[in-house]
């Protein structure tokens, strides 16, 4: 989708839905204004008669209307003027998302930017307009035998009230960085969307390939071979009960000085969590082709990164690997040794993730990074916590946590800290090898992060769980992109200190 700066007036512009708000109280918003008085009042009209209604995300289609050039006129009902919430904003987006998606119309024009939102600029309401908007118009229908018609929306122009030069050049600039985010979220819901037969470990390492080819990103990538004489045997020891062979992909993005200390993104890539010897409950396991979202959003933000020409250095780190039951596949009480030369007692080899991202987070350490943030669909206990609206994060840095927290509120990919303290850290003791690789039922989110912790010691480190966030459960299941714009915005806000 091509997202653009509004250069016409609204009673001028021929697009084929134009999009205008409502709100309640006498007084119509300018824009709005300007086309209910060249439509001879059928806003006013519509209003009146309770058509129309000012309510949060309540829309009317008008059609045809006298003296407007656009084929139809969405109201969006946007509450009461002055007292717009940033959730309320995002939710209004999405209402007229839907609304405008549903249509089937090729182009459309919203002046829903022009709204006052509490503490935003209107930088900020660009940008959740461009990502908004397109997550909307989304849909994922490639292993449909009976294919789609093409999705008919293809250009978005926004509108703005200041239309002064030197507010257009920032806009468009703003739009230029936001379309480039929306495109790595495409991606990330791409590759979460694909089933476990299709996105395997050999298949996610041939997607980043792709993307190392198209944006001209440094690749590598590590096979069993090379993990093994690496001493990589806690990640190893994941994927032995799967046929499916892991890989350890590293792309390398150089967006500044090569002397400047990189930002390491490293993501969970389990292609299929069966949940190995301590097997899942049958129930909703077919989400499990979800568990290598962490990796898919790193993938989505080295592409944004990229794209945006972002002055900033970035390596993506992503362990793949398949987790089932099998003859080979780890067995509670096992001990492997890591990386690091840590060993590890698996009381559960469901909580794998932890595993593979030991070494990740071990081989992150030869690039020197300034920070390290991992990025998993790692607990359950995270979406008892937070429920499905935001991400944990905890980290052993607390400048690092709050630049992710800013970063979060900036981008509305919200996060929020759990604690990280010694008393924790007792839960992962074990009396066989160093360190075990679950906490018991009790703080499981912040003891699967003490387990995390134990290898970045060295490191300016935070992790984000994201199991809550990552994807959308149920019968409309479907991948989010999550927290590619976060993710995204802290490497914005990093570079612009």
């Amino acid at each position: 989708m091509k997202f653009s700066l509004a250069t016409k007036l609204a009673t001028e512009d021929n697009t084929h839905c134009l999009v205008v708000p409502v709100v309640s109280g006498k007084q119509l918003p300018d824009v709005t204004k300007q086309v209910d008085q060249a439509s001879g009042g059928a806003i006013t009209a519509a209003i009146k008669a309770g058509d129309a209604s000012t309510s949060h995300g309540k829309t009317l289609l008008l059609r045809s209307l006298a003296g407007i050039k656009s084929d139809r006129v969405l109201l969006v009902g946007c509450g009461k003027p002055g007292e717009l919430t940033a959730t309320q904003y995002v939710d209004i987006l999405r209402a007229a998302g839907r609304a405008v998606k549903s249509l089937g119309a090729a182009s459309a024009t919203c002046h829903l930017n022009d709204l006052e939102v509490a503490g935003q600029n209107n930088h900020w309401k660009l940008a959740m307009a461009v990502q908004t908007l397109a997550h909307c118009n989304y849909r994922f229908d490639e292993l449909k035998s009976a294919k789609s018609s093409p999705a008919k929306l293809k250009r978005i122009a926004l509108g703005m009230a200041d239309t002064s030069a030197a507010a257009a050049k920032q806009a468009r600039a703003t739009i230029t960085t936001h379309s480039a985010i929306a495109d790595g979220v495409k991606l990330a819901r791409d590759l979460g969307n694909r089933p476990g037969n299709v996105c395997t470990p050999v298949y996610l390492a041939d997607q980043a390939k792709q993307v190392a080819a198209e944006l001209d990103l440094k690749i590598d990538v590590l096979d069993e071979s090379r993990m093994d004489k690496l001493g990589m045997n806690s990640l190893l020891s994941v994927g032995r009960g799967s046929r499916q062979e892991s890989r350890l992909i590293v792309l390398e993005y150089q967006g500044t000085d090569k002397k400047v200390s990189p930002t390491v993104l490293v993501g969970k890539g389990v292609t299929f969590d069966a949940g190995g010897i301590s097997l899942k409950p049958a129930g909703g396991m077919e989400e499990m082709k979800y568990d290598m979202c962490g990796a898919a959003s790193v993938l989505g933000t080295l592409k944004a990164a990229a794209t945006a020409k972002l002055p900033v250095n970035v390596i993506g780190i992503i362990p793949a690997v398949e987790n089932m039951p099998d003859g080979l596949a780890n067995k509670p009480g096992d001990v492997v040794t890591s990386m690091s030369g840590k060993t590890i007692e698996i009381i559960n080899t469901d909580a794998e993730g932890r595993l593979i991202l030991a070494d990740a987070l071990t081989y992150a350490e030869r690039y020197d990074p300034a920070v390290v943030i991992d990025i998993a669909t790692l607990t359950g206990a995270c979406i008892i916590a937070l429920g499905n609206h935001l991400s944990a994060v905890i980290g052993n840095d607390q400048p690092l946590v709050d630049d992710l927290i800013q970063a979060g509120l900036d981008s509305h990919d919200r996060c929020w800290q759990l604690p990280m303290m010694d008393e924790y850290q007792r839960q992962i003791k074990s009396n066989i090898a160093d360190i075990s690789n679950v906490g018991g039922r009790q703080a499981g989110t912040v003891t699967a992060a003490c387990f995390l912790s134990r290898f970045t010691e060295k490191q300016r480190w935070a992790h984000l769980d994201i199991a809550g966030t990552a994807w959308q459960t149920g019968k409309n299941k479907d991948s989010t992109g999550r927290p590619v714009p976060q993710l995204t915005q802290f490497l914005i806000n990093s570079a612009t200190g």
